[in-house]
């Protein structure tokens, strides 16, 4: 694993734009000199290295799922903070095996030692244009006789004509949040739409404010008072059964993706169960709920933070920094401190896709502080052949 210098396309901005990647310019802070997208530099991995770490993702998957098992059978939904009534909806969506599409590993990895989990995104990852289609088409731009660590689109499809058949009675419908300002949730939606189209399965876009509940029917609909046979929805889970429609989840058979047992897996609580289960694995951080225990530096992570909001890091010689945010009314959890590898000053996140249960590609992010934020930068990678 290196990173190396390239020269940018004349057009790069035009062209990722028109590769879905509409939002670089949005949902980057404007006073930041580095663009969102960066192409000026890039990571180079050998393959021998790409083969171990798609080992290592299919690996913390399956341990993943042990993990839902273990909280299903021992019903420990306290430690996740989830709400009484959604663990029975939790432990049915289980037992009758709901399909899941996908999910994103972030890990820590600087080509020598083991890659460390930092946490798992399993109910609403972002960054999946730029990391299935933007890059690919960047790597046949200015590297065309290398490869790239990415199957997504293609495994993407496929799991969609796996879920097909359990969606029998028509379009799915797709939906994203209007509060999101900056256009990534629509643009990433839509193009988790485009693949299902391509599998063989309509799609209807709606927004979430959309939905609505008709009471004599006893079903989801969308503004056409269309049934809303399935959803895929660019919204968190901890977020729908806080509101009041969500307590008419059991009274609907809306097929769900991500299914509501992904609620175990999208909390960072995720993190004890594992470091329980999987004591000393190799490529686990110590992490302890709501206390820090026997670490003297350590990341405090709200359990149901997003963009590295509400985070508390305290290093080897004491230094402390926090970033702002509103998370954490759940708990926290303490994760041993592992810098992020140094490479010219910018610190790479690896964020390791998988379709399914298997690995299917890579993104990466730069920040020049300790945490991933929105201020981050994604740069495209390559494998010399």
């Amino acid at each position: 694993m290196r990173r190396e210098r390239s020269t940018p396309r004349a057009d790069w901005g035009q062209k990722v734009e028109s590769q879905g990647l509409a939002f670089h310019r949005t949902a980057h802070p404007e006073h930041l000199p580095r663009p969102y997208w960066d192409e000026s530099v890039h990571y180079v991995f050998e393959m021998d290295e790409v083969l171990a770490l798609e080992e290592v993702v299919e690996e913390l998957h399956k341990m993943c799922l042990q993990a839902v098992e273990h909280v299903v059978t021992t019903g420990r939904y306290n430690v996740l903070g989830i709400p009484d009534w959604v663990a029975p909806l939790i432990e049915e969506s289980w037992r009758r095996g709901d399909p899941h599409l996908y999910g994103r590993f972030d890990l820590r990895y600087d080509g020598t030692g083991p890659a460390k989990l930092l946490e798992y995104n399993a109910d609403t990852p972002t960054a999946l244009v730029e990391s299935s289609i933007v890059q690919w088409y960047w790597l046949q731009d200015v590297y065309p006789d290398d490869d790239q660590w990415n199957s997504i689109h293609e495994r993407l499809v496929a799991r969609w004509k796996d879920i097909l058949p359990g969606i029998p009675d028509g379009p799915a419908h797709f939906a994203w949040t209007k509060g999101d300002e900056t256009g990534e949730e629509v643009m990433t939606i839509a193009y988790m739409q485009e693949t299902a189209e391509e599998a063989g399965l309509p799609g209807v876009a709606i927004a979430m404010e959309d939905v609505g509940w008709n009471p004599a029917r006893q079903r989801f609909v969308d503004l056409d008072e269309k049934e809303i046979h399935a959803l895929c929805k660019l919204y968190p889970w901890e977020w729908i059964v806080a509101e009041p429609f969500g307590r008419h989840i059991p009274d609907a058979p809306t097929a769900w993706i991500e299914p509501i047992w992904k609620m175990v897996l999208s909390n960072k609580a995720l993190l004890v169960l594992l470091w329980e289960l999987f004591p000393g694995h190799p490529n686990l951080l110590p992490t302890y709920l709501n206390t820090p225990s026997t670490l003297t530096s350590y990341v405090q992570k709200p359990l149901l933070g997003r963009e590295g909001a509400s985070m508390r890091i305290v290093t080897p010689d004491g230094a402390e920094t926090r970033t702002e945010g509103k998370y954490g009314a759940e708990g926290f959890v303490f994760q041993e401190f592992c810098p992020l590898p140094d490479f010219d000053g910018e610190h790479p996140v690896l964020g390791a896709w998988v379709v399914h249960d298997e690995s299917a590609g890579l993104g990466i992010r730069e920040t020049s502080g300790l945490i991933t934020d929105d201020t981050s930068s994604f740069v495209p990678h390559r494998i010399p052949l």
